[in-house]
């Protein structure tokens, strides 16, 4: 009888996967197939290598270039200051004022991207922006500072990616249990000598897995760079963007096939090892 339920039960959780399985399916799993197959493929619909040779080519190499090293970049100081700050707050009082807030602006601001990001930053530190102006009146001149340019980018998806670190790396912070570091404590070990030993390798396989994220969350992100920068800067969704809407030669649809591919296995990889680490994680925040 037991058994009948058990099968029962699994059945049912198969049928409420279905619209979920459905919308992947269509949304997710139909335009990679589309892309992967498009890459392989001539204007006439033949088999071919030549979009794959022009993809790993000038310029659109270099464009993965730029896009691996503003994603690698941002992804670092993204992991960084976002642990310090998950750190800060993960030793406030729980259910305190300053968790709430901090995890609220955070899940707000970690999706807040596209045009009104890059207006907001225009508006406030372009080179007519109420915080320039404000700061030159003190004395202070940042006109030469860009936000169209590498420097800039790497400011704007700063915005989105700490918070998005924040949300990632909190709960393995509150997964440190107290009595780990009070154990260690009457073992006669220091405040250093426990992150060292026990804490810092516990944090390090979450700490990891979300820096892989962030990655992929830069190297993915189009909307933001496209509004800010308008294609000043090469990277890979704006050349991809470009290709497909025949702003560079017409026909090259199948190129843009091969760059997204491209991307596909480069956000792919960092995605997987992402995974991966959550599985190690998981094993200790039972």
């Amino acid at each position: 009888m037991a058994d009948i339920k058990s099968r029962n039960r699994q059945r049912l959780d198969i049928l409420g996967l279905l619209p979920f399985l459905a919308y992947v399916a269509v949304f997710l799993g139909v335009p990679t197939v589309s892309v992967v197959v498009g890459a392989f493929q001539d204007d006439s619909g033949g088999w071919t290598l030549s979009n794959i040779g022009a993809a790993v080519g000038d310029p659109y190499l270099h464009a993965f270039v730029v896009s691996t090293e503003v994603s690698a970049l941002t992804a670092a100081i993204g992991a960084v200051v976002g642990l310090a700050i998950a750190f800060a707050v993960s030793a406030s009082p729980p259910g305190g004022v300053l968790r709430q807030v901090v995890s609220t602006a955070s899940g707000v601001l970690a999706y807040f991207a596209g045009v009104p990001l890059a207006f907001a930053f225009i508006a406030a530190i372009g080179s007519q922006g109420l915080v320039t102006k404000w700061l030159g009146s003190l004395g202070l001149d940042i006109s030469g500072f860009s936000l169209f340019g590498f420097a800039g980018i790497t400011v704007v998806y700063l915005y989105f990616q700490i918070p998005l670190m924040v949300l990632v790396i909190f709960p393995a912070l509150e997964g440190l249990r107290p009595q780990w570091q009070e154990a260690a404590s009457n073992l006669g070990a220091s405040r250093w000598q426990y992150w060292r030993l026990v804490g810092g390798p516990l944090l390090l396989p979450p700490f990891l897995g979300a820096l892989m994220l962030l990655f992929a969350n830069a190297f993915a992100a189009y909307a933001t760079a496209a509004a800010l920068t308008n294609g000043i800067i090469p990277l890979v969704p704006i050349q991809i963007a470009a290709v497909m809407s025949g702003n560079v030669a017409v026909g090259q649809e199948n190129l843009g096939n091969a760059l997204g591919l491209g991307m596909i296995l480069i956000v792919g990889l960092a995605l997987a090892g992402y995974a991966l680490m959550q599985r190690r994680t998981s094993r200790w925040l039972r």
